[in-house]
């Protein structure tokens, strides 16, 4: 098993916090495309084939840099 730190994909982040929410996003929206090919071809899904989890992929390309992501900055309403 593979060990990848919050610390380690802040290296292309600028922070853990930020790294560890870009993997969760990325590992959403794979498992919405794995979900989606499941759907359409069943035969997809062998149980003996042994896959690297979501999140691990995710947070591996975070760490390697592979991640494309871009912050939107959200204004905040002046008064509720």
């Amino acid at each position: 098993m593979r060990v990848v730190t919050p610390g380690q994909a802040a290296r292309h982040t600028g922070s853990k916090y930020l790294g560890v929410l870009v993997a969760a996003k990325m590992a959403r929206n794979l498992n919405e495309l794995r979900r989606n090919e499941l759907l359409e071809d069943p035969t997809l899904g062998n149980p003996d084939e042994v896959r690297e989890k979501l999140t691990t992929i995710a947070i591996e390309q975070v760490r390697d840099g592979k991640a494309a992501y871009h912050l939107i900055h959200r204004r905040r309403p002046d008064e509720l």
